[in-house]
């Protein structure tokens, strides 16, 4: 009888395959109802945006003492007790790498899908530890790896949010920009809002490994509900800000 390593080898197989099947469906293609229009934006919001634009065009590159020491950061403080034993190595696969490489995992959200992750890791350590290790809920007999879907959930990020555009083309991502002058932090911050919501709709759905498209869709919709409400001035306003710092959501219907 196959085992779940063996069924989930089957839908990843080739580098980055899940994670590419999760971008294609998830993200890349352009729902009917999206709405493109221009929006002007004030210098601030052109400044803010630039600078995060310059970290989404930094791929994640093996070779640079940057890059690696930001890898090894990320399993330490995953795994602060268990000693790394290289940068390539089985022990990656504890996390929710594809493979003993993470860098193979890197492609669809570059460098910054590692700082987001690193950002969560460090600022919300509790929380972290408790998606890392699939503590909280009924879960299913095969989860969704975690690593991989945080570089899931920073590529959807930066699609949703139109983040590659010379200026936002959505109302959502115009918005988000708003939130971004309150706080050069906001992406990282919703990166891990959005994690914490993902694996709340996970449960939610009684999801299995090959729901994982059907929760990512739900949790952006429930993303752009958020974002566009009007009492929304800074990322901390988000309803499904609560869920990430332990409070009973007052408006946050999912």
């Amino acid at each position: 009888m196959p085992t779940c390593v063996d069924i989930c080898a089957e839908v990843v197989a080739g580098s980055a395959a899940w994670l590419g099947k999760g971008l294609s469906c998830v993200c890349a293609q352009r729902r009917e109802s999206d709405v493109r229009l221009s929006f002007d934006l004030t210098p601030s919001q052109e400044e803010c945006l630039q600078r995060l634009q310059n970290r989404i065009d930094v791929a994640y590159d093996s070779s640079m003492s940057e890059h690696q020491d930001a890898l090894k950061a990320l399993w330490k403080a995953s795994f602060p007790e268990e000693e790394l034993v290289g940068l390539i190595s089985e022990q990656w696969k504890e996390m929710g790498w594809q493979g003993k490489d993470p860098s193979t995992d890197f492609r669809g959200g570059g460098f910054i899908s590692l700082e987001n992750l690193l950002y969560f890791a460090r600022k919300f350590p509790e929380v972290f530890q408790d998606l890392l290790h699939k503590r909280e809920g009924d879960r299913a007999l095969w989860e969704y790896p975690f690593a991989v879907a945080g570089v899931n959930i920073t590529f959807m990020l930066i699609q949703m949010l139109d983040l590659e555009a010379v200026k936002p083309r959505t109302l959502v991502g115009a918005t988000f920009l708003k939130l971004l002058v309150e706080n050069e932090s906001a992406f990282d911050l919703l990166f891990s809002i959005t994690f914490k919501l993902m694996d709340h709709q996970w449960l939610s759905m009684r999801a299995s490994y090959m729901d994982f498209n059907a929760v990512m869709k739900a949790t952006r919709r429930q993303l752009e509900r958020e974002i566009l409400q009007e009492d929304v001035t800074r990322v901390e306003d988000l309803p499904s800000y609560s869920l990430l710092v332990g409070q009973q959501p007052s408006n946050c219907k999912i």
